[in-house]
Formats: C-alpha cells, sequence, structure tokens
C-alpha cells in the first residue's frame, strides 16, 4: 500500500513554509499579496487599491488613540487551518503577544482584532471564510471595513454589531 505524508500539525508547517516563502527571492518580488493554502500553495492577489491603503491607515491610527497596551499592525500574517492568511490590521494585547516567540514572522494564532478592508476582488464568501478561520484561530473580533464603513463581528457571530465589543468607541465610519 502506498503511504502519503500527513500534516501533522498546521500550524507548525505553516510557520515554516511562511519563513521558506519570505527567504525565496522571486517571493519577495511580487508586488501583490501573497497567502498560503493548507497545503503550503501559494495564493497570489493582485495589489489593492490605492484607497485600501487609506482605509488601513485610518483604522490602524483610531487603534492607537484608543489601544495604548499591545500592538497595532497591517499586513499581519496569521497561521490557519487553512493555511497562512494577512489581515489587513490587527490589534495584539501584552499578554498575547507575550505567548509569541520572538522573531516570529507569522502570527501561529489570531490576535484579538483581526481587520479586513474589503476590496472589489473581493467575494462575499472568501470574507465569510477569512472571519470563520479568524474566530478558528483564536480572534476575539473580526472587524470588516467597506467604504469606510464598519462591521464588528464578536465572538465567532455571523451578525454585525453596530459596535465593537473590545473598543466601544471605535467609529463605524473612517473617512479617507
Amino acid at each position: 500500500m502506498l503511504e502519503l505524508p500527513e500534516i501533522e500539525d498546521q500550524t507548525a508547517f505553516n510557520l515554516e513554509r511562511w519563513d521558506e516563502l519570505l527567504q525565496d527571492p522571486i517571493m519577495t518580488q511580487f508586488q501583490g499579496r501573497i497567502e498560503t493554502d493548507a497545503f503550503g500553495h501559494v495564493l497570489m492577489s493582485p495589489p489593492p487599491a490605492y484607497d485600501h491603503g487609506g482605509y488601513q491607515v485610518g483604522i490602524v491610527t483610531v487603534l492607537l488613540k484608543h489601544f495604548k497596551d499591545g500592538r497595532v499592525s497591517t499586513e499581519t500574517p496569521i497561521s490557519t487551518s487553512a493555511g497562512v492568511r494577512i489581515a489587513d490590521a490587527t490589534w495584539a494585547s501584552k499578554a498575547f503577544l507575550a505567548e509569541i516567540p520572538s522573531g516570529c514572522v507569522c502570527l501561529p494564532k489570531a490576535p484579538e482584532i483581526c481587520v479586513e478592508v474589503v476590496s472589489p476582488s473581493n467575494t462575499r464568501s472568501e470574507l465569510e471564510e477569512k472571519r470563520r478561520l479568524y474566530f478558528e484561530a483564536g480572534t476575539k473580533e473580526f472587524w470588516l471595513c467597506k467604504d469606510g464603513q464598519l462591521s464588528f463581528f464578536p465572538g465567532d457571530s455571523d451578525q454585525a454589531s453596530s459596535q465593537s465589543l473590545l473598543c466601544p468607541e471605535f467609529p463605524v465610519l473612517i473617512e479617507l
């Protein structure tokens, strides 16, 4: 009988594969977004539109005002059960960061807040999958930003809330 290898630890596999990609000179020249699937295959997306980065900056700026402890970041690689996904913006508490190995190039689990800025190429099912994957990986809230309008999904809910539970004063509109 033919024995085929299995991935026994998806997170360890994702972290090792992500490190390989970051050291690949061809991948470092790619201008779009790179993610991986559960098998380590590279998924490529076109570069985002100009407004996409503006919304990321707006979200990060407001997060920095409201969260003094922890870390705010953009383009955060996160290990999920379906490979490495990139969150447009994230917030991680000091407690979360204390559990992450130093020098980590890909987070082994999702930080407390993961934000996706909707691009024209995004589909509903793709965004729903990201929401599911980030919650499965440990996020507490998933935020979705479409044309500056934010929707907050707390605690693995399919229903959007009008405000964040972790940051209730966060505005529902980011203006460019």
